[in-house]
């Protein structure tokens, strides 16, 4: 009985942050009384911190399970659901049974609409600390419990170029590209001159062997996507991300047909279910799932079935410390068909002050945590930034 969760305790996160996600802000935007704004390029909201959802599980034997999930605004809506409806739930659960733990949670709002959202987000915060409690009960590293390592390091590609002008995103590039890297991806949401131009001063700085990704954020309509992406295409495009409206899954399938280039979806999906009918339509040749929205069971879930439908996987990476980042890697590790794993130098280095542990990205590698469940844990001096009262 020992073994068994006894409490559970959660911290929404607010770490300030001197420039925001993806950059400076664009003329005229402003930031609200929350600290949120709306980037104009994809019209999508986002917060001047970095914010996450920190989960610690403990048993009645005194060990300790770390989970986060994505919490990119409202921190609080992930945080009420676990405090008030799931971390109850969870209470006097053995972690062996996290399979079950985590159906039983998704069962338990399924009948009124809840198999999405914030719900998930908050199941996966705590599938991420009940596997961590499972793996340091039997003294094995997570990827060893999701069915082995394969890959002793994680490719990285390099996520992101925060810089306010075209030439200073194409001066990062290539120092990122300088230090081992051999992939990078640019957000069509900044490219202020425009994807072509974006994409045209890259290969030219890169040279013919970097592998370059675009973001496109979910902006265009399917025959727009497939006019803009054959344009890149001139250019070699790797990796054609998110090109049309999440909901639009047959516009989704039309631009697979379309383009010769891989197209990436996936990262705002958060189950087997909701990536079934993509599958089926065949709208992707790359699934990217995030950790911190799916939690490591229906991770698992998502990149069997993906084996199943000959597609890859190219973990997504979002805003957090790193807790559900770790999970991404090890179960990155166990994965025949990975490809690469997302890099978000800008904040993955930065947030790794606030971690224990071995995890790194160096060389064009991510170097996985070592020792039992994930690996690392939140140092102490990261709960400064809880927004509990």
């Amino acid at each position: 009985m020992n073994d068994r969760i006894q409490s559970v305790e959660v911290f929404p996160l607010r770490i300030p942050r001197d420039v925001p996600y993806l950059g400076a802000l664009e003329p005229g935007v402003t930031v609200n009384e929350k600290g949120c704004f709306v980037r104009p390029g994809n019209r999508t909201v986002y917060s001047t911190s970095d914010h996450c959802v920190l989960v610690r599980l403990t048993t009645a034997g005194g060990l300790s399970g770390w989970g986060e999930c994505v919490s990119v605004v409202a921190p609080q809506a992930a945080t009420v659901i676990i405090r008030e409806l799931l971390g109850p739930l969870v209470v006097g659960r053995d972690p062996m049974d996290s399979t079950a733990i985590f159906e039983d949670l998704y069962d338990a709002m399924r009948v009124r609409g809840y198999f999405g959202g914030f719900y998930v987000d908050s199941i996966a915060a705590l599938d991420i600390a009940i596997w961590d409690l499972k793996g340091k009960l039997t003294q094995m590293p997570l990827c060893k419990l999701l069915g082995g390592r394969r890959h002793e390091r994680i490719p990285a590609y390099v996520s992101g170029l925060p810089a306010p002008t075209l030439e200073q995103r194409v001066e990062m590039a290539r120092l990122w590209t300088s230090r081992g890297f051999p992939a990078v991806k640019f957000a069509a949401a900044v490219a202020d001159q425009g994807e072509c131009r974006e994409m045209a001063r890259l290969r030219e700085a890169l040279g013919p062997e970097v592998k370059i990704l675009v973001d496109l954020h979910w902006r265009y309509s399917a025959a727009e996507a497939i006019r803009l992406i054959r344009k890149l295409e001139e250019f070699d495009l790797y990796l054609a991300e998110a090109p049309v409206h999440a909901e639009d899954i047959e516009g989704q399938a039309e631009v697979a047909r379309g383009i010769r280039t891989p197209v990436g979806l996936g990262e705002e999906l958060r189950t087997a279910f909701e990536y079934l009918p993509r599958f089926l339509k065949r709208c992707m040749d790359v699934v990217q799932p995030e950790m911190g929205r799916t939690g490591i069971t229906s991770f698992a879930e998502i990149c069997q079935a993906a084996k199943m439908f000959h597609c890859r996987v190219m973990p997504h990476a979002s805003i957090g410390i790193g807790i559900f980042q770790a999970a991404s890697l090890h179960a990155s590790a166990a994965l025949p068909h990975l490809v690469f794993h997302e890099y978000q130098h800008s904040i993955f280095d930065r947030n790794l002050r606030f971690l224990t542990g071995t995890m790194s990205c160096a060389d064009g590698y991510f170097t996985l945590p070592e020792g039992p469940g994930l690996g690392v844990e939140p140092k102490p001096e990261v709960l400064q930034y809880s927004m509990s009262s």
